[in-house]
């Protein structure tokens, strides 16, 4: 069976053209455009950054810097014209608002014809992934499983959480090809594909035991927490966005524009400097190295 690559820069020699998707503090956006501006080749050119949160990320301050074009689809706003106070995918009413906020966002990325979108700490799930490949960064190891399971998967701090409470010693961010979901997403969140991962961090208990913290988490009643446990990961969190996000994010983007991944009957592949294919469970990234992890 032939291999089946996920993007292919085609022979026109021609830059993918990318979408940029955040929601915070887009520091990882800016480190991909940090990236893409510093004087050497990439296959990719970031021809436009969206955002659902207009008035409360950076989106409007990258764009200005690096002049590029802005989308803008606050999904708050969007949902409380309808009548409802929360975004969460709880309801069917909600549901179908999302499918309805999608639309719109597709309309409005539509005139800049991305072929693919990257997507740099957007919080809502939607289904453009179904339109074009959709890379996410994530803030721990997805190729960890238990009994077939991603034990790593999860929003915000959940994930650090779980490495430090397994006892851990390092972290790791990853990259993955996001999925399409279904119903609340929650099967299907964090299930694609790992592309790459960062090489490992070590893990900081900023002078706690893992007892301690596990003591911390056995404790907790109601969220949102405001514990040791979510300050240890936050410290954590931070210092992964710098040794894991901004490395691994950039370097995937740009050889997943040139056609470096695909997949054979189900297998994830890499594509080597000399050419040829090579079966693997991931890409580590560290400084300037790409080593692919065999199956």
């Amino acid at each position: 069976m032939q291999i089946e690559q996920f993007f292919s820069p085609g022979g026109t020699g021609g830059k993918a053209r990318i979408a940029v998707f955040m929601s915070g503090s887009g520091t990882n956006a800016e480190a991909l455009l940090e990236y893409e501006r510093r004087g050497e080749p990439v296959a990719f050119e970031t021809v436009l950054i969206v955002t659902d949160a207009p008035e409360t990320s950076r989106a409007r301050v990258l764009a200005g810097r690096c002049g590029l074009p802005l989308a803008e689809l606050d999904i708050r706003a969007f949902y409380r014209e309808r009548g409802e106070t929360a975004i969460a995918l709880t309801t069917p009413r909600r549901r179908r608002l999302r499918e309805e906020w999608t639309e719109a966002l597709r309309a409005l990325v539509a005139p800049y014809r991305i072929d693919f979108a990257v997507l740099a700490g957007f919080v809502p799930l939607c289904n453009i992934t179904r339109d074009y490949p959709c890379l996410n960064v994530h803030p721990g190891d997805l190729t960890v499983e238990e009994n077939g399971r991603r034990i790593l998967a999860g929003l915000h701090f959940k994930p650090v959480e779980t490495a430090i409470l397994k006892g851990f010693p390092a972290l790791r961010s990853s990259v993955i090809l996001a999925q399409p979901f279904e119903g609340k997403g929650e099967a299907e969140m964090d299930s694609g594909p790992v592309l790459g991962v960062s090489a490992p961090m070590a893990v900081g208990l900023e002078g706690c035991s893992v007892e301690q913290l596990a003591a911390v988490a056995a404790a907790r009643r109601q969220a949102p927490y405001r514990d040791l446990l979510r300050e240890v990961a936050a410290a954590n969190l931070e210092r992964l966005k710098f040794a894991g996000d901004h490395v691994v994010l950039p370097r995937v983007v740009d050889e997943f524009a040139a056609g470096r991944f695909g997949r054979r009957d189900g297998q994830l592949c890499y594509r080597k400097a000399d050419c040829s294919w090579i079966p693997v469970r991931t890409v580590e990234y560290s400084a300037g190295k790409a080593e692919p992890v065999t199956v």
